[in-house]
């Protein structure tokens, strides 16, 4: 049996199609340090950018292929939800914002009740919820 534990670490790995914009969204905008930067030296390659917390068991990475042309194909529930244990500060959206988010209003209402919604440069969409995560 698989053995999971809470140190399992964690990609969560999804095209973009415009790795700069993604950068300035999650870093400037939400203050996701950059890991780690492959940029494709040839048309075989892939292009990636790891953003994330350093010494944290989770990170987002981003990729990008001249050759393999993968378009996001994102849904309106297809979240990453960051749980805050406060609302986000008013200055964090206006970041988002001023880095190519835009704030939307969510599928589900539920995120609207407990937080602010916003759509990455690929659609994805990104939930800062002020509520706490408990387990």
């Amino acid at each position: 049996m698989l053995s999971l534990t809470a140190q399992t670490r964690i990609r969560l790995a999804r095209p973009s199609s415009d790795l700069e914009a993604a950068e300035r969204f999650y870093g400037q905008g939400l203050g996701l340090s950059v890991l780690h930067r492959h940029i494709a030296t040839s048309d075989a390659e892939f292009s990636l950018l790891m953003l994330g917390l350093p010494g944290a068991s989770w990170h987002l990475e981003l990729t990008h292929s001249a050759r393999h042309r993968v378009t996001p194909t994102p849904s309106a529930d297809d979240l990453l939800v960051l749980y805050l244990g406060t609302a986000a500060p008013e200055s964090t959206v206006k970041q988002l914002e001023a880095c190519g988010g835009v704030r939307v209003a969510a599928l589900n209402p539920y995120w609207d009740e407990w937080g602010v919604t916003f759509e990455d440069p690929d659609g994805y969409r990104l939930v800062l919820c002020r509520r706490d995560w408990s387990v």
